[in-house]
């Protein structure tokens, strides 16, 4: 996999095309020929590439599939939690996202750093401050916790939706810091 010689992407080696499973390869070349680049996740985190698979496949479900939230509802979400782990990697890619399905480029922008001062609606408040309390204290969480989220019309399927997503950008910031996982450049401009 070629990248700038000068553009640490990982703490870990890069995997050449050919070291990764075929899956991995059409995954690369789907991204390419989508977005005019391979996000730099896909490539590090393809160095035990089974392993990548897996985790695609379930992130792929929650985050990318037609759900029981919105993409911008997921991607809130993302960018909530990625912000409170302070995860480089995923607050300026889902950044992006939420940049794009939001059509809002300054709420994204601040929600990646401070939720409490984005202009959310009601609804987008309560799933912003259950992904707080889940990712900063999650083994105080109790059935009282929903009763927010039940108040803003969300039904038990949302709800378990929003508790999948929150867990797993949890496990992905986890990952992505550790791996020292650099965003790519192109996130940074996106719908702007």
């Amino acid at each position: 996999m070629s990248t700038d010689a000068q553009t640490q992407i990982s703490n870990f080696p890069l995997p050449a095309r050919e070291d990764v499973p075929e899956g991995v390869q059409r995954l690369w070349d789907k991204s390419k020929e989508a977005f005019g680049f391979i996000p730099n996740v896909f490539v590090a985190q393809a160095y035990n590439g089974e392993q990548f698979q897996a985790w695609w496949n379930y992130f792929n479900l929650l985050v990318n599939k037609p759900g029981h939230l919105t993409n911008a509802e997921r991607e809130l979400l993302a960018v909530v939690v990625s912000g409170i782990n302070q995860c480089t990697y995923c607050a300026v890619s889902h950044g992006a996202a939420l940049r794009m399905y939001s059509e809002d480029p300054i709420t994204a922008d601040l929600v990646g750093v401070n939720w409490r001062q984005a202009n959310l609606t009601e609804k987008e408040a309560a799933l912003a401050e259950f992904a707080e309390r889940l990712t900063v204290d999650p083994a105080s969480i109790t059935e009282a916790d929903l009763e927010p989220l039940r108040d803003v019309d969300l039904d038990d399927h949302q709800i378990v939706e929003a508790i999948q997503v929150i867990g797993m950008f949890n496990m992905t910031n986890r990952i992505s810091s550790a791996m020292g996982l650099v965003p790519n450049v192109e996130y940074h401009s996106q719908a702007r």
